[in-house]
Protein backbone atom coordinates (compact mmCIF):
# COMPACT_ATOMS: atom_id res chain seq x y z
CA UNK A 1 0.00 0.00 0.00
CA UNK A 2 1.43 3.47 -0.90
CA UNK A 3 2.80 5.56 1.97
CA UNK A 4 -0.03 8.12 1.94
CA UNK A 5 -2.65 5.38 2.08
CA UNK A 6 -0.88 3.81 5.05
CA UNK A 7 -0.86 7.13 6.90
CA UNK A 8 -4.57 7.61 6.28
CA UNK A 9 -5.45 4.06 7.27
CA UNK A 10 -3.51 4.43 10.52
CA UNK A 11 -4.73 7.87 11.55
CA UNK A 12 -8.19 8.49 10.07
CA UNK A 13 -10.67 8.72 12.98
CA UNK A 14 -13.90 6.77 13.12
CA UNK A 15 -16.27 8.68 10.84
CA UNK A 16 -19.47 7.96 12.77
CA UNK A 17 -19.25 11.23 14.77
CA UNK A 18 -18.55 13.13 11.56
CA UNK A 19 -21.58 11.59 9.89
CA UNK A 20 -23.65 12.98 12.76
CA UNK A 21 -21.88 16.32 12.43
CA UNK A 22 -22.74 16.39 8.72
CA UNK A 23 -26.39 15.72 9.54
CA UNK A 24 -26.28 18.51 12.14
CA UNK A 25 -24.99 21.00 9.59
CA UNK A 26 -27.60 19.81 7.10
CA UNK A 27 -30.39 20.33 9.62
CA UNK A 28 -29.08 23.76 10.67
CA UNK A 29 -28.20 25.64 7.47
CA UNK A 30 -27.53 29.38 7.38
CA UNK A 31 -27.60 31.82 4.47
CA UNK A 32 -24.55 33.61 3.04
CA UNK A 33 -22.90 36.15 5.35
CA UNK A 34 -25.12 34.89 8.21
CA UNK A 35 -23.29 31.65 9.10
CA UNK A 36 -22.81 32.58 12.77
CA UNK A 37 -23.84 29.28 14.41
CA UNK A 38 -22.18 27.20 11.69
CA UNK A 39 -18.89 29.00 12.33
CA UNK A 40 -19.30 28.60 16.09
CA UNK A 41 -19.78 24.83 15.71
CA UNK A 42 -16.68 24.63 13.51
CA UNK A 43 -14.60 26.55 16.06
CA UNK A 44 -15.86 24.40 18.94
CA UNK A 45 -14.86 21.24 17.09
CA UNK A 46 -11.42 22.56 16.17
CA UNK A 47 -10.83 23.54 19.79
CA UNK A 48 -11.42 19.92 20.81
CA UNK A 49 -8.59 18.82 18.52
CA UNK A 50 -6.14 20.97 20.55
CA UNK A 51 -3.68 21.17 17.66
CA UNK A 52 -4.71 24.25 15.75
CA UNK A 53 -4.29 27.98 16.15
CA UNK A 54 -7.79 29.26 15.39
CA UNK A 55 -8.85 32.57 13.88
CA UNK A 56 -12.57 33.34 13.60
CA UNK A 57 -14.79 36.13 12.24
CA UNK A 58 -12.68 36.73 9.14
CA UNK A 59 -14.60 38.44 6.36
CA UNK A 60 -17.82 37.89 8.26
CA UNK A 61 -18.06 34.38 9.69
CA UNK A 62 -14.97 32.89 8.06
CA UNK A 63 -12.74 30.62 10.13
CA UNK A 64 -9.09 29.79 9.56
CA UNK A 65 -6.99 27.32 11.55
CA UNK A 66 -3.24 26.76 11.39
CA UNK A 67 -1.10 23.76 12.30
CA UNK A 68 2.63 24.57 12.09
CA UNK A 69 4.56 21.32 11.95
CA UNK A 70 8.17 22.02 11.06
CA UNK A 71 9.85 23.03 7.80
CA UNK A 72 8.21 22.50 4.43
CA UNK A 73 5.48 23.85 2.22
CA UNK A 74 2.41 25.71 3.44
CA UNK A 75 -0.85 24.22 2.14
CA UNK A 76 -4.35 25.70 2.41
CA UNK A 77 -7.41 23.41 2.34
CA UNK A 78 -10.75 25.15 1.86
CA UNK A 79 -14.40 24.26 2.54
CA UNK A 80 -17.34 26.61 2.01
CA UNK A 81 -20.00 26.83 4.71
CA UNK A 82 -23.09 28.75 3.52
CA UNK A 83 -26.49 27.40 2.46
CA UNK A 84 -29.16 28.45 -0.04
CA UNK A 85 -32.68 29.95 0.07
CA UNK A 86 -34.22 26.63 -1.02
CA UNK A 87 -37.08 24.72 0.59
CA UNK A 88 -35.95 21.13 1.14
CA UNK A 89 -38.09 18.34 -0.35
CA UNK A 90 -35.75 15.38 0.11
CA UNK A 91 -37.72 13.63 2.84
CA UNK A 92 -34.61 12.48 4.75
CA UNK A 93 -35.01 12.30 8.51
CA UNK A 94 -32.47 15.11 9.04
CA UNK A 95 -34.02 17.40 6.40
CA UNK A 96 -33.88 21.12 7.02
CA UNK A 97 -36.99 22.97 8.14
CA UNK A 98 -35.02 26.14 8.81
CA UNK A 99 -36.20 29.58 7.79
CA UNK A 100 -34.35 32.87 8.16
CA UNK A 101 -34.39 36.40 6.81
CA UNK A 102 -32.00 37.12 3.97
CA UNK A 103 -29.85 40.25 3.79
CA UNK A 104 -32.82 42.16 2.36
CA UNK A 105 -35.00 41.22 5.32
CA UNK A 106 -37.18 38.72 3.46
CA UNK A 107 -37.83 35.42 5.22
CA UNK A 108 -36.76 32.40 3.17
CA UNK A 109 -36.58 28.63 3.63
CA UNK A 110 -32.96 27.50 3.95
CA UNK A 111 -31.24 24.31 2.81
CA UNK A 112 -27.74 23.00 2.23
CA UNK A 113 -28.79 22.23 -1.35
CA UNK A 114 -25.25 22.52 -2.72
CA UNK A 115 -23.41 20.09 -0.43
CA UNK A 116 -21.43 22.55 1.65
CA UNK A 117 -22.45 20.61 4.75
CA UNK A 118 -20.47 17.64 3.38
CA UNK A 119 -17.50 19.91 2.71
CA UNK A 120 -17.44 21.15 6.31
CA UNK A 121 -17.66 17.70 7.88
CA UNK A 122 -15.06 16.29 5.48
CA UNK A 123 -12.54 19.05 6.20
CA UNK A 124 -13.03 18.72 9.95
CA UNK A 125 -12.40 14.98 9.75
CA UNK A 126 -9.36 15.64 7.57
CA UNK A 127 -8.16 18.13 10.20
CA UNK A 128 -8.27 15.43 12.86
CA UNK A 129 -6.55 12.92 10.59
CA UNK A 130 -3.69 15.29 9.79
CA UNK A 131 -3.31 16.35 13.42
CA UNK A 132 -3.03 12.71 14.53
CA UNK A 133 -0.56 11.99 11.73
CA UNK A 134 1.70 15.00 12.30
CA UNK A 135 4.72 12.78 12.97
CA UNK A 136 4.37 11.60 9.37
CA UNK A 137 4.54 14.97 7.59
CA UNK A 138 6.27 18.32 7.79
CA UNK A 139 5.18 21.83 6.85
CA UNK A 140 2.29 24.14 7.66
CA UNK A 141 -1.38 23.30 7.20
CA UNK A 142 -4.08 25.97 6.91
CA UNK A 143 -7.77 25.12 7.09
CA UNK A 144 -10.09 27.72 5.58
CA UNK A 145 -13.82 27.53 6.28
CA UNK A 146 -15.14 30.16 3.89
CA UNK A 147 -18.49 31.94 4.14
CA UNK A 148 -20.72 33.32 1.38
CA UNK A 149 -19.52 31.27 -1.58
CA UNK A 150 -23.04 31.36 -3.00
CA UNK A 151 -22.86 35.16 -3.14
CA UNK A 152 -19.37 35.13 -4.71
CA UNK A 153 -18.20 37.30 -1.85
CA UNK A 154 -16.73 35.12 0.88
CA UNK A 155 -13.23 34.49 -0.45
CA UNK A 156 -12.79 38.16 -1.36
CA UNK A 157 -14.12 39.23 2.04
CA UNK A 158 -11.69 36.97 3.91
CA UNK A 159 -8.70 38.21 1.90
CA UNK A 160 -9.71 41.86 2.30
CA UNK A 161 -10.22 41.33 6.04
CA UNK A 162 -6.58 40.31 6.43
CA UNK A 163 -6.69 36.52 6.12
CA UNK A 164 -3.02 36.42 5.16
CA UNK A 165 -2.03 38.72 7.99
CA UNK A 166 -3.56 36.26 10.43
CA UNK A 167 -2.25 33.07 8.82
CA UNK A 168 0.87 32.39 6.71
CA UNK A 169 0.57 32.80 2.96
CA UNK A 170 0.16 29.32 1.45
CA UNK A 171 2.34 27.96 -1.33
CA UNK A 172 -0.79 26.53 -2.92
CA UNK A 173 -4.51 26.16 -2.24
CA UNK A 174 -6.73 23.10 -2.56
CA UNK A 175 -10.53 23.13 -2.75
CA UNK A 176 -13.20 20.51 -3.42
CA UNK A 177 -16.89 20.09 -4.19
CA UNK A 178 -19.40 17.25 -3.99
CA UNK A 179 -21.34 16.77 -7.24
CA UNK A 180 -24.31 14.79 -8.66
CA UNK A 181 -21.98 11.98 -9.72
CA UNK A 182 -21.85 8.38 -8.50
CA UNK A 183 -20.71 8.34 -4.87
CA UNK A 184 -17.19 6.99 -4.62
CA UNK A 185 -15.99 8.78 -7.74
CA UNK A 186 -13.34 11.48 -7.31
CA UNK A 187 -11.48 13.38 -9.97
CA UNK A 188 -9.29 16.22 -11.16
CA UNK A 189 -9.00 18.15 -14.40
CA UNK A 190 -6.35 20.32 -16.01
CA UNK A 191 -7.03 23.92 -16.97
CA UNK A 192 -10.46 25.54 -16.79
CA UNK A 193 -12.46 24.04 -13.91
CA UNK A 194 -15.30 26.57 -13.67
CA UNK A 195 -16.58 29.35 -15.88
CA UNK A 196 -17.01 32.98 -14.99
CA UNK A 197 -20.48 34.01 -13.85
CA UNK A 198 -21.72 37.60 -13.87
CA UNK A 199 -25.17 38.40 -12.51
CA UNK A 200 -27.11 41.62 -12.91
CA UNK A 201 -30.42 43.25 -12.09
CA UNK A 202 -31.78 45.12 -15.10
CA UNK A 203 -34.16 48.00 -14.44
CA UNK A 204 -36.23 48.98 -17.48
CA UNK A 205 -38.02 52.28 -17.00
CA UNK A 206 -41.17 52.93 -19.01
CA UNK A 207 -44.17 55.22 -18.69
CA UNK A 208 -47.24 54.07 -16.81
CA UNK A 209 -50.66 54.34 -18.40
CA UNK A 210 -54.15 52.86 -18.28
CA UNK A 211 -54.62 49.79 -20.44
CA UNK A 212 -57.25 51.73 -22.43
CA UNK A 213 -54.65 54.34 -23.47
CA UNK A 214 -51.60 52.35 -24.53
CA UNK A 215 -50.58 55.08 -26.96
CA UNK A 216 -49.49 57.36 -24.10
CA UNK A 217 -47.40 54.66 -22.42
CA UNK A 218 -43.90 53.35 -22.90
CA UNK A 219 -44.59 49.72 -22.15
CA UNK A 220 -41.71 48.21 -20.13
CA UNK A 221 -43.19 44.71 -20.42
CA UNK A 222 -43.07 44.74 -24.21
CA UNK A 223 -39.55 46.18 -24.06
CA UNK A 224 -38.53 43.51 -21.55
CA UNK A 225 -40.02 40.75 -23.71
CA UNK A 226 -38.17 41.94 -26.81
CA UNK A 227 -34.98 42.26 -24.79
CA UNK A 228 -35.26 38.71 -23.43
CA UNK A 229 -35.72 37.22 -26.88
CA UNK A 230 -32.94 39.28 -28.42
CA UNK A 231 -30.50 38.38 -25.65
CA UNK A 232 -30.82 34.73 -26.67
CA UNK A 233 -29.30 35.54 -30.07
CA UNK A 234 -25.95 36.40 -28.46
CA UNK A 235 -24.93 32.80 -27.91
CA UNK A 236 -26.69 31.56 -31.04
CA UNK A 237 -25.19 34.14 -33.41
CA UNK A 238 -22.22 35.86 -31.77
CA UNK A 239 -20.28 33.11 -29.96
CA UNK A 240 -18.01 30.74 -31.87
CA UNK A 241 -19.60 27.25 -31.71
CA UNK A 242 -16.21 25.83 -30.62
CA UNK A 243 -16.35 28.14 -27.58
CA UNK A 244 -19.19 28.40 -25.08
CA UNK A 245 -21.26 30.97 -23.25
CA UNK A 246 -24.63 31.06 -21.48
CA UNK A 247 -27.01 34.00 -21.19
CA UNK A 248 -29.93 33.35 -18.84
CA UNK A 249 -32.79 35.62 -17.87
CA UNK A 250 -33.84 33.93 -14.65
CA UNK A 251 -36.56 36.30 -13.44
CA UNK A 252 -38.89 39.01 -14.68
CA UNK A 253 -41.06 41.22 -12.47
CA UNK A 254 -43.43 43.85 -13.80
CA UNK A 255 -46.85 45.23 -13.05
CA UNK A 256 -49.62 44.31 -10.66
CA UNK A 257 -53.07 45.29 -11.92
CA UNK A 258 -54.72 43.82 -15.02
CA UNK A 259 -55.67 47.21 -16.43
CA UNK A 260 -52.47 49.20 -15.86
CA UNK A 261 -49.37 49.27 -18.03
CA UNK A 262 -46.67 49.50 -15.34
CA UNK A 263 -43.98 52.09 -14.83
CA UNK A 264 -41.06 49.70 -14.95
CA UNK A 265 -39.85 46.12 -15.24
CA UNK A 266 -37.04 44.23 -13.50
CA UNK A 267 -35.01 41.44 -15.08
CA UNK A 268 -32.44 39.20 -13.39
CA UNK A 269 -29.65 38.12 -15.69
CA UNK A 270 -26.81 35.57 -15.43
CA UNK A 271 -23.93 35.37 -17.93
CA UNK A 272 -21.31 32.62 -18.09
CA UNK A 273 -18.28 32.16 -20.33
CA UNK A 274 -15.22 29.95 -20.69
CA UNK A 275 -12.53 32.44 -21.74
CA UNK A 276 -11.99 36.12 -20.85
CA UNK A 277 -12.34 37.38 -24.43
CA UNK A 278 -15.75 35.74 -24.82
CA UNK A 279 -16.84 37.06 -21.45
CA UNK A 280 -16.05 40.65 -22.44
CA UNK A 281 -17.68 40.26 -25.85
CA UNK A 282 -20.90 38.83 -24.38
CA UNK A 283 -21.10 41.53 -21.70
CA UNK A 284 -20.66 44.18 -24.40
CA UNK A 285 -23.39 42.58 -26.51
CA UNK A 286 -25.79 42.53 -23.58
CA UNK A 287 -25.28 46.26 -23.03
CA UNK A 288 -25.75 46.95 -26.76
CA UNK A 289 -29.03 45.02 -26.90
CA UNK A 290 -30.41 46.63 -23.75
CA UNK A 291 -29.79 50.11 -25.16
CA UNK A 292 -31.03 49.23 -28.66
CA UNK A 293 -34.31 47.79 -27.40
CA UNK A 294 -34.80 50.93 -25.35
CA UNK A 295 -34.41 53.04 -28.50
CA UNK A 296 -36.75 50.71 -30.40
CA UNK A 297 -39.36 51.23 -27.68
CA UNK A 298 -39.12 55.00 -27.95
CA UNK A 299 -37.86 55.28 -24.39
CA UNK A 300 -35.55 58.14 -23.40
CA UNK A 301 -34.15 55.97 -20.58
CA UNK A 302 -31.30 53.51 -20.98
CA UNK A 303 -31.87 50.43 -18.82
CA UNK A 304 -29.86 50.37 -15.60
CA UNK A 305 -27.59 47.29 -15.39
CA UNK A 306 -26.60 46.76 -11.75
CA UNK A 307 -24.07 44.00 -10.92
CA UNK A 308 -25.08 41.65 -8.10
CA UNK A 309 -22.55 38.79 -8.03
CA UNK A 310 -19.32 38.15 -9.91
CA UNK A 311 -17.54 34.80 -10.03
CA UNK A 312 -14.08 34.72 -11.64
CA UNK A 313 -12.73 31.96 -13.86
CA UNK A 314 -11.31 29.00 -11.94
CA UNK A 315 -8.22 27.32 -13.41
CA UNK A 316 -6.42 24.26 -12.07
CA UNK A 317 -2.66 24.74 -12.08
CA UNK A 318 -0.87 22.21 -14.29
CA UNK A 319 1.92 21.28 -11.85
CA UNK A 320 -0.34 21.00 -8.82
CA UNK A 321 -2.94 18.97 -10.73
CA UNK A 322 -0.28 16.63 -12.15
CA UNK A 323 1.02 15.93 -8.65
CA UNK A 324 -2.49 15.14 -7.42
CA UNK A 325 -3.11 12.85 -10.37
CA UNK A 326 -0.32 10.59 -9.15
CA UNK A 327 -1.36 10.41 -5.49
CA UNK A 328 -5.12 10.26 -6.16
CA UNK A 329 -4.66 7.40 -8.62
CA UNK A 330 -2.47 5.54 -6.12
CA UNK A 331 -4.89 5.99 -3.21
CA UNK A 332 -8.29 5.72 -4.87
CA UNK A 333 -7.41 3.50 -7.84
CA UNK A 334 -8.17 4.29 -11.47
CA UNK A 335 -11.50 3.02 -12.80
CA UNK A 336 -14.88 4.49 -13.83
CA UNK A 337 -16.02 4.14 -10.22
CA UNK A 338 -12.97 5.62 -8.47
CA UNK A 339 -10.39 8.19 -9.60
CA UNK A 340 -10.77 10.07 -12.89
CA UNK A 341 -8.00 12.36 -14.22
CA UNK A 342 -10.52 14.09 -16.51
CA UNK A 343 -13.64 14.56 -14.41
CA UNK A 344 -16.36 16.76 -15.99
CA UNK A 345 -15.84 20.47 -15.42
CA UNK A 346 -17.84 22.09 -12.62
CA UNK A 347 -21.12 23.23 -14.24
CA UNK A 348 -21.45 26.17 -11.86
CA UNK A 349 -18.94 28.79 -10.80
CA UNK A 350 -16.67 29.26 -7.78
CA UNK A 351 -14.90 32.04 -5.88
CA UNK A 352 -12.37 29.63 -4.30
CA UNK A 353 -9.63 30.67 -6.73
CA UNK A 354 -9.47 34.15 -5.21
CA UNK A 355 -7.76 32.65 -2.15
CA UNK A 356 -4.84 31.80 -4.45
CA UNK A 357 -4.90 34.43 -7.21
CA UNK A 358 -5.02 37.27 -4.66
CA UNK A 359 -1.46 36.34 -3.64
CA UNK A 360 -0.27 34.99 -6.98
CA UNK A 361 -0.23 31.33 -5.93
CA UNK A 362 -1.43 28.17 -7.75
CA UNK A 363 -4.47 26.12 -6.85
CA UNK A 364 -6.39 22.98 -7.72
CA UNK A 365 -10.06 22.16 -7.24
CA UNK A 366 -11.14 18.49 -7.22
CA UNK A 367 -14.64 17.05 -7.43
CA UNK A 368 -16.28 13.94 -5.97
CA UNK A 369 -19.63 12.23 -6.33
CA UNK A 370 -22.48 12.14 -3.84
CA UNK A 371 -25.35 10.15 -5.37
CA UNK A 372 -26.37 6.70 -4.20
CA UNK A 373 -24.89 3.95 -6.39
CA UNK A 374 -28.08 2.09 -7.30
CA UNK A 375 -29.99 5.27 -8.14
CA UNK A 376 -27.16 6.63 -10.28
CA UNK A 377 -26.49 3.33 -12.08
CA UNK A 378 -30.20 2.86 -12.85
CA UNK A 379 -30.53 6.38 -14.23
CA UNK A 380 -27.39 5.89 -16.33
CA UNK A 381 -28.70 2.61 -17.75
CA UNK A 382 -32.06 4.19 -18.60
CA UNK A 383 -30.52 7.33 -20.09
CA UNK A 384 -32.04 9.53 -17.39
CA UNK A 385 -28.98 11.11 -15.77
CA UNK A 386 -30.41 14.56 -16.49
CA UNK A 387 -33.34 13.74 -14.20
CA UNK A 388 -31.14 13.14 -11.15
CA UNK A 389 -31.16 15.91 -8.50
CA UNK A 390 -28.14 18.18 -8.77
CA UNK A 391 -26.61 21.01 -6.80
CA UNK A 392 -29.20 23.63 -5.76
CA UNK A 393 -32.07 21.15 -6.16
CA UNK A 394 -34.45 20.80 -3.18
CA UNK A 395 -33.86 17.03 -3.54
CA UNK A 396 -30.03 17.12 -3.55
CA UNK A 397 -28.83 15.36 -0.40
CA UNK A 398 -25.60 13.39 -0.89
CA UNK A 399 -25.65 9.85 0.47
CA UNK A 400 -23.59 9.92 3.66
CA UNK A 401 -21.20 7.11 2.72
CA UNK A 402 -19.02 6.62 0.83
CA UNK A 403 -19.36 10.34 -0.01
CA UNK A 404 -18.01 11.64 3.28
CA UNK A 405 -15.13 9.17 3.38
CA UNK A 406 -14.03 10.07 -0.13
CA UNK A 407 -14.18 13.77 0.71
CA UNK A 408 -12.07 13.27 3.84
CA UNK A 409 -9.47 11.20 2.01
CA UNK A 410 -9.40 13.67 -0.87
CA UNK A 411 -8.39 16.51 1.44
CA UNK A 412 -5.82 14.40 3.30
CA UNK A 413 -4.24 12.93 0.16
CA UNK A 414 -4.04 16.43 -1.35
CA UNK A 415 -2.29 17.81 1.74
CA UNK A 416 0.13 14.90 2.10
CA UNK A 417 1.03 15.15 -1.60
CA UNK A 418 2.89 18.35 -0.72
CA UNK A 419 3.70 17.86 2.98
CA UNK A 420 6.06 14.91 2.67
CA UNK A 421 8.65 14.39 5.41
CA UNK A 422 12.40 14.01 4.92
CA UNK A 423 12.17 14.63 1.19
CA UNK A 424 9.36 12.09 0.56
Amino acid sequence: MPAISKIIESHRPALGPYEELYKHFHSHPELSFQEKETAATIVAHLEKLSAYEIHSSIGGHGVAAVLKNGPGKTILLRADIDALPVEEKSGVEYASTARMKDLEGIEKPVMHACGHDVHIAALLAAAETLAKAKEQWSGTLILCFQPAEEKAGGAKAMVEDGLYKKVPEPDLCIGAHVMPLRSGVIGTKHGLMASSADSFQIHIQGRQAHASTPHVSIDPIVQAASTILRLQTIVAREVDPSDFAVVTVSAMHAGDAENIIPQDALLKLNIRAGIPETRERVLSSVRRILDAESVASGSPHKPDMRPTTNFPFLYNDRAVTSALETTFAAHFGESPHSYSPDIPRLPGSEDFGILATSIGKPSCFFLYGGLEHEMYDRAEKEGKLKELPGNHSPFFVPVVQPTLGVGVDGYVVAALTFLGKDGE
